[in-house]
């Protein structure tokens, strides 16, 4: 049901004589112009993640991301921390004390005078003022009593005084109202046979006006109207219709393909700026990389390693030597000194200072063993030497 739901792919639309012939020139010559353009920008594209890679970013994280970092690892956590500890110190603590050793007492007193207040006040209001209430309540009904019985005597004579007022009203005032309504018809019969008809037509005299300059407006409306017409209209409707929507339609068609063949133009520099890349890498890395690569691989390494057994490990070992013979010497004076020193205590002070000495020399015995039992150079296994066990062997 959803296979049957769904629309079938339409069809592009035909394309005209006029596309063809444009598309296969455009697209030549703007590949002819774009292919340069997109070498040169992968040129700089590559030229711009080089230096970001080697030189912004190393440059900004040594200018900026390291001193920052360091700003705040080595002075704004520390101050931070040290901020903290004086706001402990200096507000936080002596807030803490102030709640609990007086505010929380001042507290507690005042809510026991309040707790005092409000009993008193409870004890007035149930022993003072509610009897006062109860008085003043019946006092008032019984004043309340008085009133109504005053109203009544007066709703009893205000009655008297509207009946009174409605006697004479209907005894004196009904005949000059009779008159007064018989003079208003005679008026209104007046109005409506003299001053009814001169109105009318006074309103048919201005309706008959107002359609005759009606129509005169009208006429002169429909005149100016064809005149603009004929004379703005029609030939902007011309212009527009068989010059310049003909012309927006090619300019369009035109502009178009432009725009396609600068993107197919643009893609299709691109593969071509991939290979001529990928063409130029593979020819510096033969023509530089890999003769230096074989330079070092097959000439610099044996002259290296030739270099590190033929020299410097005879004069290293002859400097160990010359080292060992050194220290050798120095340990035969220190011992002598020892000796003559223990010789000359001990025709001194006695036995005390030949015992001192006599763990002095043994000591001094012990290192020189040590310094004697230290590997020499032939026995040193180090890193390549292969090629002199294979030349002792």
């Amino acid at each position: 049901m959803d296979l049957e739901k769904q629309p079938a792919p339409q069809a592009p639309p035909p394309e005209g004589c006029l596309t063809v012939a444009i598309r296969i020139p455009v697209r030549i010559v703007v590949l002819v112009l774009v292919v340069p353009v997109r070498i040169v920008w992968d040129a700089l594209v590559v030229v711009g993640r080089f230096l970001r890679d080697s030189v912004l970013r190393p440059l900004w994280r040594a200018l900026v991301v390291w001193p920052c970092v360091a700003l705040w690892r080595y002075v704004v956590v520390p101050l931070a921390k040290a901020v903290g500890w004086l706001a402990k110190v200096l507000v936080v603590l002596p807030l803490v004390w102030l709640y609990r050793h007086v505010l929380t007492p001042v507290g507690h007193g005042i809510a026991w005078l309040v707790r005092g207040i409000v009993a008193g006040l409870a004890w007035v209001y149930a022993r003072v003022l509610t009897p006062v209430g109860h008085g003043i309540v019946w006092l008032l009904k019984g004043v309340g009593a008085v009133l109504t019985l005053i109203g009544r005597g007066i709703a009893w004579v205000a009655r008297g005084l509207v009946a009174g007022l409605v006697w004479v009203y209907a005894r004196m005032f009904t005949p000059v109202g009779h008159g007064i309504v018989w003079f208003l018809k005679g008026v209104g019969a007046v109005l409506a046979w003299i001053f009814t008809p001169i109105g009318r037509a006074i309103v048919w005299c201005a309706r008959g006006l107002a359609w005759l300059a009606g129509a005169v407006v009208t006429g002169i409306g429909v005149a100016l109207y064809w005149i603009a017409r004929v004379l703005l209209v029609l030939p902007f409707v011309a212009l527009w219709r068989w010059v310049l929507a003909p012309m927006g339609r090619v300019l369009a068609v035109v502009g178009r393909e432009v725009w396609d063949a600068l993107g197919h133009a643009w893609r299709i520099a691109g593969h071509i700026s991939l290979a001529v890349g990928r063409f130029l890498g593979t020819l510096f890395r033969w023509i530089f990389v890999e003769p230096v690569r074989w330079a070092y691989r097959t000439v610099l390494t044996p002259v290296g390693h030739v270099v590190r057994d033929v020299v410097l490990r005879p004069v290293a070992e002859a400097a160990r030597s010359v080292g060992r013979i050194t220290r050798a010497a120095l340990a035969s004076a220190r011992e002598s000194v020892r000796q003559a020193r223990a010789d000359v205590r001990r025709m001194l002070f006695g036995e005390g200072g030949a015992v001192r000495d006599a763990g002095a020399v043994g000591e001094t015995r012990e290192r020189e063993a040590v310094a004697l039992r230290e590997p020499t150079g032939a026995d040193t296994r180090t890193l390549g030497s292969s090629t002199t066990a294979l030349t002792k062997d």
